[in-house]
């Protein structure tokens, strides 16, 4: 960026301008000397060091001890992003667990937790539990609830814009809440839903097998298998919050996945039996014993292995239609029935792509069962960003005030 691009004709614009790049360029820098970082931005030294004044005034930066070792005579002052000024909070729900990861401005991830949910419990339970959750993650890590700059949370079902979770057959009496504005009352900073899928595909693009890659599609294979886009790099979410959702054509595969392995292994009679008659949001149950399944056919059991064979048989239809109607240049398969360079991968790669008319990637989540949390956690670094380096309002992107706190209900 050059000094020439931060003219403008009102003061307070070029003021706001030039703070968001010494910020921007500050965080995505590393540490500096003020002649580095007024070279970056194509500043003078007076107003980079002019700005960087109000940011460290702001918690958002730091002047740093000399390195030792220096050259001779007085060293320079050195700066750095305070990444530890604030912190962004991910959390992933399903029917049976949540997952939390807590991250600093910066992304790196400084702490997490999990926690069992009760299946059949009501959502004003689950979501005290989620609450009792937070508070655990907190406390383990010293972070302030007042540290938060935005939290965002992850959950399958169709997501509305405003956090309103339209349909979910997963969770139990989830389908109508308002999860955003419930979350939002233990917070005082901006709560965000999205779909877990659309999440996991943030995740691997951000820290996964899709990194930096524009167009990805990310199969989620849980209870049932869900999908998310990115495309050219954003999110695809739909008018409604409701793209990739194709498994809800039965024709496509994608439903009842866990049920699927659990039914079609050789399981004694009243396991199976079981298996049938408990509906798929049984969680737990349903996890466990279609991991025993996939543990078995990574170990070479031949009716095991026969058995994810039919199943990955049963989802290269959606997947493969996904893949014709967006044409990306990565496939990433995760999710909680995914393990790294799994069986179902190998089987899915097989039968996908033939019925592809391009070539496409299809790679193996290392993210494990924290790819929802990571990208919740993306999802609200992102949120903070537009607050860190919007210039289009009153108030100075330096001033992005790390002291706030606001009133808070911990119910």
């Amino acid at each position: 960026m050059t000094q020439h691009s931060l003219h403008g004709g009102d003061p307070s614009v070029l003021r706001r301008l030039n703070a968001a790049a010494v910020l921007r360029a500050l965080r995505d820098g590393g540490e500096c000397t003020l002649s580095e970082l007024a070279g970056r931005v194509g500043l003078s030294r007076p107003t980079t060091e002019g700005v960087l004044g109000e940011l460290i005034d702001r918690s958002l930066a730091a002047e740093d001890a000399p390195r030792p070792g220096a050259a001779p005579g007085r060293p320079a002052r050195r700066y750095r992003f305070r990444a530890e000024a604030g912190h962004a909070l991910g959390i992933g729900i399903d029917a049976h667990r949540v997952r939390l990861v807590l991250a600093d401005l910066a992304g790196e991830v400084v702490g997490g937790h999990r926690a069992g949910l009760d299946v059949q419990a009501p959502p004003s339970e689950r979501i005290s539990a989620v609450r009792a959750a937070v508070r655990a993650c907190l406390a383990a890590t010293g972070v302030q609830r007042r540290s938060l700059r935005a939290v965002a949370a992850g959950t399958p079902g169709v997501v509305a814009p405003d956090g309103t979770v339209t349909s979910c057959t997963v969770v139990p009496g989830w389908e109508g809440l308002h999860l955003a504005r419930e979350l939002g009352r233990s917070f005082s900073c901006p709560v965000l839903v999205e779909n877990d899928a659309n999440l996991a595909a943030l995740a691997e693009r951000w820290r996964g097998a899709a990194r930096d890659v524009d167009d990805v599609v990310c199969v989620h294979a849980g209870l049932h298998t869900g999908t998310g886009a990115l495309i050219g790099g954003r999110l695809h979410r739909g008018r409604w919050g409701a793209a990739g959702e194709i498994g809800m054509l039965p024709e496509m595969g994608l439903r009842d996945t866990a049920a699927t392995l659990v039914t079609g292994a050789a399981v004694p009679p009243e396991e199976a039996a079981t298996a049938l008659a408990r509906p798929p949001s049984a969680g737990g149950e349903a996890f466990d014993r279609a991991g025993r399944v996939l543990e078995a056919a990574e170990r070479g059991t031949p009716e095991a292995a026969a058995v994810v064979e039919r199943l990955a048989a049963r989802m290269a239809r959606g997947v493969a239609a996904m893949a014709l109607a967006l044409d990306p240049e990565v496939i990433v398969v995760g999710g909680p029935l995914v393990g790294a360079g799994g069986l179902l991968v190998s089987e899915l790669r097989r039968q996908v792509e033939p019925l592809c008319l391009s070539p496409v990637r299809i790679e193996a989540s290392g993210l494990g069962d924290e790819s929802v949390a990571l990208g919740a956690v993306r999802l609200a670094l992102d949120r903070i960003d537009e607050d860190l380096f919007r210039v289009d309002r009153r108030a100075d992107p330096a001033g992005f005030d790390l002291s706030e706190s606001g009133e808070v209900c911990q119910v």
